[in-house]
């Protein structure tokens, strides 16, 4: 196990929270959360409901290699304007689907509704995106569940251990 401090960026989508309408909770959440996890948080933004714009951000930050992971909160629903998983399927090279399998079955324990959950998970470049649910609540619940894992993921994914048995 490495004891790298590993980059990560956090993107808010929501068109509330972009023009000021809505603090910002379930972002500043995630941020809390891997800061006290010894993640060095390198970004921070809050973006609207527009796909385009997610999409250059994520591979802003992708391809410029500005950070390991990039955890997303938001956009996973039914409305017509949540579109983070098209948007992060669209930049993504491969999917990991086992993440977000994962954070539905534990949160299946809770609520029945995570079902509903539309959030996916990728890998562009060396970079790691996963998107996590809108709620304060899910997102703790979804983070704290996988975070202990991250560590290994991002281990082998940036060359710095190579093995995973």
């Amino acid at each position: 196990m490495s004891n790298n401090t590993y980059r990560a960026a956090v993107i808010t989508v929501s068109d509330k929270g972009s023009t000021g309408e809505r603090k910002d909770t379930s972002g500043k959440l995630v941020k809390e959360i891997l800061e006290s996890r010894n993640y060095r948080v390198v970004s921070y933004v809050i973006l609207p409901d527009e796909q385009s714009q997610l999409e250059e951000e994520l591979k802003k930050i992708c391809d410029k290699e500005l950070a390991d992971l990039i955890l997303t909160t938001g956009g996973t629903g039914f409305s017509q304007r949540d579109r983070t998983p098209e948007a992060t399927i669209a930049v993504t090279e491969r999917l990991v689907p086992g993440i977000p399998e994962a954070m539905r079955a534990q949160s299946m324990h809770i609520t029945k509704r995570a079902m509903l959950s539309r959030g996916v998970s990728g890998i562009r470049g060396k970079t790691l995106i996963i998107n996590l649910p809108g709620s304060t609540k899910a997102v703790r619940e979804n983070l704290e569940f996988i975070i202990e894992e991250l560590k290994h993921s991002l281990d082998i994914l940036t060359g710095s251990d190579g093995e995973c048995g």
